[in-house]
């Protein structure tokens, strides 16, 4: 191998090239995902085809999950990772036209963006499992500095949530053409850009379960693993509560503090931000702290954060809580990704990751049928239940994984900001289904 190739195929090499992958990826996601219930709420006015549209987004990225994790399984990551962007780029790219010539508050256009929100929300899921899976390879190889990988992977993610709200809401001001020709562009870049090395295969590679098959293998490794099956009511608890505070938010904005939809972008960029600063200070904590002290710290200010929100009086009191919430549901996210790429075992990663993914997304279309469903003035009521349920969740969760020796391992000494993190390489009898193939 020469120095070239030895440089592309370095674990650190990987690490920055799927990152880079995953932001383009994430920050198109994003922009779709917040943008076109703003869109809908903007063209028409109605709180119930808001909801449908947040619903209709994330229905099918719950249906494909089982499906999207057995062809990462099958074809690897990198494939499957760059078809869901081209097949988004194509979508996008098509709805362009056909909303610039339907009218704006007719059936047609309000279908068709149903119907793109509903494709682009099963590619979505389709390209966050292949990068997920990466993250997670990354995060075993980095031994006792794992929760530094996962502040990297995190920082993307609400990166995106800081930038792509904010562009979605500058963008409608112009018109929904312009918000998905930018989300055309960034899915273009994801699809074109080039993979990760992939690793040399071991011998003692076993076949990967696909299909129900991988499910049923997924929900038996779930059931054994207690620590993990807290884990993931914490999860879904939580994103239950936010996912009902994302979906209601254009509402509350624009109705309850009578502010533009621009605001809207702004709240969730300002949480973004918010979000970043915790996960970039975080770390330092978690070493000196350990990562369960540090989790159920967020986790208590995550719910009294979610629960203040359904009562502030005020928009700056309601974006600052919001802010709260999401800086300590990030760090809190840290941690728990963290535990749960140590928790599942490496030779059933795949399926486990497709049951404990669904089991974590189904509150969020859940979130999009309750703001539909319910009338206006009865969403603060239905955000503070949500925000006590969460806090009965998370107190379950951290009760439970502090009992786990997997799910708490011994801390790592602290280390300077600039010191360089060398990744593991992984183990040669161990199956890496978290690299780019």
């Amino acid at each position: 191998m020469n120095a070239w190739a030895a440089h592309r195929a370095s674990p650190v090499n990987a690490l920055a090239r799927s990152n880079v992958l995953r932001a383009c990826d994430a920050l198109s996601t994003a922009l779709i995902t917040y943008a076109l219930p703003l869109l809908v709420l903007t063209m028409t006015g109605s709180t119930l085809l808001t909801g449908l549209v947040f619903a209709a987004e994330w229905i099918p990225r719950l249906a494909s999950i089982a499906r999207g994790g057995a062809l990462v399984d099958r074809h690897g990551a990198a494939r499957v990772f760059r078809a869901a962007n081209v097949l988004r780029t194509v979508l996008t790219a098509l709805a362009i036209p056909v909303l610039a010539v339907l009218p704006a508050t007719g059936t047609p256009a309000i279908a068709t963006i149903l119907a793109l929100g509903a494709a682009c929300g099963a590619l979505a899921e389709a390209s966050f499992l292949g990068a997920e899976t990466t993250g997670a390879g990354l995060t075993r190889r980095a031994g006792t500095q794992a929760h530094r990988v996962q502040t990297w992977q995190l920082a993307i993610d609400q990166g995106a949530m800081l930038i792509g709200p904010l562009l979605g809401g500058l963008l409608l001001l112009v018109n929904g053409g312009a918000m998905l020709a930018v989300a055309t562009v960034l899915s273009l870049a994801a699809a074109m850009l080039p993979p990760a090395p992939a690793a040399a295969p071991s011998p003692l590679d076993t076949p990967a379960v696909a299909g129900p098959a991988g499910l049923r293998t997924g929900w038996r490794t779930l059931r054994s693993l207690p620590a993990l099956t807290c884990l993931v009511v914490g999860l879904s608890a939580s994103n239950l509560a936010t996912g009902l505070l994302q979906a209601s938010a254009p509402i509350t904005v624009t109705r309850t503090f009578d502010h533009s939809t621009a605001t809207v972008g702004a709240i969730w960029s300002a949480a973004g931000l918010a979000t970043l600063a915790a996960t970039a200070v975080c770390r330092r904590f978690i070493d000196r702290c350990g990562l369960w002290p540090i989790g159920a710290t967020a986790a208590a200010l995550a719910s009294a954060a979610c629960l203040a929100a359904a009562l502030a009086p005020n928009l700056p009191v309601y974006t600052a809580l919001v802010a709260l919430l999401m800086a300590a549901e990030g760090v809190m996210a840290v941690v728990l990704r963290t535990m749960r790429a140590q928790l599942i075992p490496p030779h059933t990663f795949g399926s486990t990751l497709a049951v404990t993914v669904l089991l974590v997304l189904a509150p969020m279309p859940a979130a999009g049928l309750l703001v539909a469903a319910a009338p206006a003035p009865l969403l603060p009521t239905l955000l503070a239940g949500c925000a006590l349920l969460q806090a009965a969740a998370l107190t379950w969760c951290f009760t439970g994984l502090r009992r786990s020796p997997a799910a708490c391992p011994p801390r790592a000494a602290s280390l300077p900001d600039d010191a360089p993190q060398p990744l593991r390489p992984a183990s040669p009898s161990t199956k890496d289904v978290d690299t780019w193939t």
